[in-house]
């Protein structure tokens, strides 16, 4: 019995997942993901959802393809689950973000392929056009650099798929204070309170963006967004959904005959859904890229500094407004102490002993601002010998290059340290095993010969840790999807 139910459920796992459509997004090697070491063993997914007028979602009231064709980004929502499984963050990104596109391969979405045209980067292009133009590997590329974070999953969704998601679990409560009516899609929701909604009702509900009590249009749809998917959560947590064979199972079928996707399978769903299993609604809060005016063309102005210091807790699991960790969560930030190296006699250290660089191993980070410097100084560095688990950008700006350890790693750090000219020690928290080497502007590009194994090291200048956390907006737009009030 046990062999059969096994072969059963492989089966169905197997032919699940030969239901979702694949697409190339992904670039996990990115110089862009910000303290990789930071984000081992984090999964964070970029979920988009398309507004695509052709086919099936013309017939549940898209609009068709003479309306617009293509297809556009119309939600983009960055989530970020720390290794820990203590949280979850949802970031959501509004569709006329200015943003600086990269160099594109050209992205044909009624194919789901992309073509042989390549389009140039430009500045002040809007997110959703990105999209359009470079498909799912150009979206993942701009909201990578944006965010630093390294996205390991990519989820695309048309309006078809959303709608019947919606009607395999039964609806979504929903409440309001005013009725909601939409001068392009009509009225929505005609009755004020808790109600649940249909598939069709919930697809105008989340999309609509022309509903005048609601001021600015992009930022009322994605509060609803918010607001709707909290709902959602709060249903699957309270076992309505998770614990309905009938309801779960339909729920994963309409997911996987709708999705595109890239390194999502139902096992990958179903391994993450289990470790999530004791995090309350609470622990889950949704944030959404603040902005300052628009730009003559209508585009939303990111504010840079803000964005990345969201970002920075995201990626420090720093305590966010509004959030309430589960019992076993741990929501205080790191100190900025310092350990004093171990001594033989009163008053005399230990003499530090350098090591062989090949039992080091490096995390190259770039603080200068020169594009560039990170990866020649990683060749500099290997060719004396020592490991290079990645390069990539550091989270801020330094002036000095900084040599990073975690306890029990100075002698290691201090090798290191002998090797890049001017480099000063910081003792932090996170790196394990790894030693991170953070270039920054006053680095002369020259790396030397490391002090020989076994000999003395000269002890060098030492700073106090920088891992501080960062200072949020104080406007910043948080939902809890734990706050079930009608507001």
């Amino acid at each position: 019995m046990a062999l059969t139910l096994t072969g059963l459920v492989w089966a169905y796992l197997r032919s699940t997942d030969n239901a979702f459509a694949q697409v190339a997004a992904l670039d996990e090697d990115s110089t862009d993901v910000v303290d990789p070491i930071g984000q081992t063993g984090d999964e964070t997914y970029l979920i988009v959802g398309t507004d695509t007028r052709a086919g099936a979602n013309s017939e549940v009231g898209a609009g068709t393809v003479e309306d617009a064709e293509g297809a556009r980004s119309d939600t983009v929502m960055l989530v970020n689950i720390p290794a820990n499984r203590e949280r979850v963050v949802a970031v959501s990104f509004p569709r006329d973000l200015d943003v600086q596109r990269p160099v594109c391969q050209g992205w044909d979405n009624d194919t789901g392929k992309y073509t042989n045209e390549t389009f140039p980067a430009a500045d002040g292009d809007k997110l959703n056009a990105t999209y359009a133009l470079g498909g799912p590997k150009c979206l993942v590329k701009v909201i990578q650099k944006m965010s630093g974070l390294k996205i390991g999953h990519f989820v695309g969704m048309d309006f078809s798929g959303f709608e019947s998601m919606v009607n395999e679990v039964g609806g979504v409560e929903v409440c309001t204070t005013l009725p909601l009516n939409d001068y392009e899609l009509g009225p929505i929701l005609t009755q004020t309170g808790r109600q649940t909604i249909d598939g069709k009702t919930a697809l105008n509900y989340v999309r609509a963006r022309n509903i005048e009590s609601e001021g600015n249009g992009d930022y009322g749809r994605i509060k609803r967004q918010q607001r709707f998917l909290s709902s959602l959560l709060r249903s699957a947590l309270s076992n309505k959904v998770l614990l309905d064979p009938g309801k779960l199972n339909g729920f994963i079928n309409a997911f996987t005959r709708d999705t595109f996707v890239e390194k999502v399978t139902t096992k990958d769903l179903v391994t993450l859904g289990r470790s999530l299993q004791n995090v309350d609604a609470g622990a889950v809060t949704f944030l959404t890229i603040p902005t300052a005016g628009t730009t003559e063309w209508g585009n939303e102005i990111p504010r840079d500094d803000d964005i990345d210091a969201i970002f920075k807790s995201i990626i420090d699991d720093d305590p966010l407004p509004g959030e309430e960790r589960s019992s076993n969560g741990d929501s205080t930030t790191s100190g900025t102490s310092t350990t004093t190296p171990p001594s033989s006699t009163a008053g005399t250290p230990t003499p530090l002993l350098a090591v062989e660089p090949s039992e080091v191993t490096l995390q190259i980070s770039n603080a200068s601002g020169m594009s560039g410097l990170a990866a020649s100084t990683a060749t500099s560095l290997g060719a004396y010998g020592f490991g290079i688990y990645s390069v990539g950008n550091y989270s801020g700006t330094s002036t000095s290059s900084v040599v990073r350890y975690s306890a029990g790693h100075e002698s290691d750090a201090a090798t290191v340290a002998s090797a890049v000219p001017g480099a000063v020690l910081e003792e932090t928290a996170g790196l394990g095993s790894i030693v991170e080497v953070v270039i920054g502007s006053e680095f002369a590009g020259s790396i030397k010969a490391p002090t020989p194994s076994g000999s003395p090291l000269t002890r060098v200048a030492t700073q106090p840790s920088s891992s501080s956390a960062p200072v949020l907006p104080a406007d910043l737009d948080v939902t809890n999807a734990g706050d079930d009030s009608c507001s």
